[in-house]
This record gives structure tokens, C-alpha cells and sequence, in this order.
């Protein structure tokens, strides 16, 4: 069994948390959320998630085809990028999960799996 914690990212979520030009360029927010991502990897989430751990972007739409990197999977969502992240917290009964989202339906589905639920805020800008 896989003894790293799980970090799940909702991507569209995330990136539409930062006013930054993001709707311009949705596939292009979603690399460089990605690339912000790729440190937690090997440095975790002080002080919740200790390293090393797994990292998992979710993408939909115009972000589909963003590619991973090294240190972070990215999971294209054939359709909801929600039913998919719950698909991948469904699947690692097991294992430490947390999700980072600020989607309130999508927190209540996530933590009635038993994974933790982190507001975008706790990811490197």
C-alpha cells in the first residue's frame, strides 16, 4: 500500500481563485499552477502534510491537455472535474487523502470519504 499522503488539487477551482488574468488563458493558468505544485512533492504541506507526498492536479475543459511534470500527476476530467477528484479519493481507501478546493459541494463530498479539505490559500501562489 502507498504510505505517501495523497494531495488531490482541483484545478479549475484553484486557478479560479486567483484574479490574475486566468480566463485569458485557462490551459496556460492551469501549467503554471502545476509548476507551482511540483516543490510539495519533496517539501509537503507544513505543517499538515508531511513529506514526501503524492501530488494530483484535476483538469477540465480548455486545461485537458496539460501535461504533468515531474513530482505532480495531472488527471484529465473526462467531465466533472469534481466526480473525478471524488473517484480519486474514493479509490485510496486507505491512504492519507487531503483536496484542496474552496467548492463547498465538493468539500462535503470529499470529507464524508474521510479525506481532508484545505482552502486554496494553502498553496504557494
Amino acid at each position: 500500500m502507498e504510505s505517501r499522503p495523497l494531495l488531490i488539487v482541483d484545478g479549475a477551482n484553484v486557478v479560479g481563485s486567483r484574479p490574475d488574468g486566468w480566463w485569458r488563458d485557462r490551459a496556460g493558468a492551469a501549467a503554471r499552477l502545476r509548476d507551482a505544485l511540483a516543490p510539495l512533492a519533496e517539501a509537503g504541506v507544513p505543517p499538515e502534510l508531511p513529506p514526501p507526498v503524492e501530488v494530483v492536479l484535476v483538469v477540465e475543459g480548455a486545461a485537458r491537455n496539460v501535461p504533468p511534470v515531474p513530482g505532480v500527476a495531472v488527471v484529465s476530467a473526462p467531465g466533472s472535474g469534481d466526480d473525478t477528484i471524488v473517484e480519486l479519493v474514493a479509490a485510496a481507501p486507505g491512504r492519507r487523502r487531503a483536496v484542496v478546493t474552496a467548492d463547498r459541494e465538493l468539500r462535503a463530498r470529499v470529507g464524508a470519504l474521510g479525506a481532508e479539505v484545505y482552502g486554496p490559500r494553502r498553496l504557494p501562489r
